[in-house]
């Protein structure tokens, strides 16, 4: 399967791109610090709290077929706000964690794997009495994924307000959070009082709706659960199908629909994934999109994941980057490129690139197009 992310590059953004490579320094591509001098701390990279759920996958061992029809299953760690928080720190950046797993051998593994991918897990609680959320997801032959999640309830519903590590979100540059976190209480109400503890202290709201219809109680329920957060946020990620579904139905492509149902006055970003196709963005000043990079896909697991961890390391480091239409273009094919990896390979934490992946095959685009 050939998963098409044609990217294009001007001669300002190729120049961007090289010196960020260029001043990577050693000839293994690892980073070079600069050098921090005796008594002096080194600088402190801005950090992105992800909130929301973690639980494990399984994946059928055997691609194209249902779950049904699976001789067996692998587990891998999943969750979209854990994916994103693990892809931040895979690219160099600060992330931490919040959320709640089982007190269980999955709840322990999960909270291990973010510590050993340098992701803050200090927010993390474990729940006595209820199990690590589990959910068994397959790629069918016709291409559509299928879930069965087993959560009667889960501990990552479980999470309560008294249980938020407020002080941990006040230190943050950007919050980030999905809407399953929506679905029940008393997780909702933590969601509600996490949002306004970072809206309080300045820091940016950053949603990814992440529909997955099978946890709520209907469809409607979910498009009012969904937007009834919507006005809050400053950036927006959003997938073609998602904005057909909460539109009832409207076209994805068409760009009134977009300005007119989905972008609010507060909104400072909105971004639309459009899969192997690249993305398109949309701010008070300007609107445009952004092409990709073709890749053999493996695996789509994680692949928007990583692509919302790309763009939220740029907005860490630049809260004003989405105010330049060419530094926003820039940060765009970073993270389109991030998403085009991570589909290389099986599985979405290990597939998650490191910043020197990303900036090697920005240079194998750049070099193709020279020619």
């Amino acid at each position: 399967m050939t998963c098409c992310f044609p990217v294009n590059l001007d001669a300002s953004m190729r120049r961007s791109f090289k010196l960020s490579k260029s001043s990577s320094g050693s000839d293994s591509g690892r980073s070079k610090s600069l050098p921090v001098q005796k008594g002096e701390a080194p600088e402190k990279k801005p950090l992105v709290v992800c909130f929301g759920e973690m639980l494990i996958d399984f994946v059928p061992t055997v691609s194209g077929v249902s779950l049904a029809e699976a001789p067996g299953f692998k587990k891998a760690p999943g969750g979209a706000p854990a994916n994103v928080a693990v892809g931040i720190a895979r690219l160099g950046g600060s992330s931490a964690f919040i959320g709640k797993v089982g007190k269980d051998e999955f709840g322990y593994m999960l909270a291990d794997i973010l510590k050993q991918n340098n992701v803050d897990n200090s927010g993390m609680h474990f729940d006595p009495d209820a199990r690590t959320a589990l959910a068994f997801v397959t790629l069918r032959a016709d291409g559509e994924r299928e879930f069965m999640f087993f959560r009667h309830p889960s501990a990552d519903m479980l999470l309560t307000e008294a249980e938020l590590d407020k002080n941990l979100i006040r230190k943050a540059g950007i919050f980030h959070y999905g809407s399953i976190s929506l679905i029940e209480e008393p997780c909702r109400s933590a969601h509600l009082a996490a949002m306004q503890t970072a809206k309080q202290s300045g820091v940016i709201l950053s949603y990814d709706p992440n529909l997955r219809l099978p946890l709520w109680p209907s469809e409607e329920a979910a498009r009012k659960g969904i937007m009834s957060i919507w006005n809050e946020a400053d950036i927006i990620k959003i997938s073609e199908e998602e904005i057909t579904f909460l539109t009832g139905g409207d076209d994805p492509y068409d760009d009134n629909v977009v300005l007119k149902k989905l972008y609010h006055p507060n909104l400072k970003l909105l971004i639309v994934t459009e899969g192997s196709e690249g993305c398109r963005y949309y701010t008070k000043e300007f609107k445009g999109r952004v092409a990709g990079i073709k890749v053999d896909a493996v695996d789509t697991t994680g692949a928007g994941d990583a692509f919302v961890g790309g763009l939220l390391n740029s907005l860490a480091s630049d809260h004003n980057l989405y105010k330049d239409e060419q530094k926003l273009r820039e940060a765009l094919v970073f993270a389109n490129c991030c998403g085009a990896l991570t589909v290389t390979e099986k599985g979405a934490i290990p597939a998650l690139p490191t910043r020197e992946a990303v900036l090697q095959i920005l240079e194998k685009a750049t070099a193709s197009q020279a020619k």
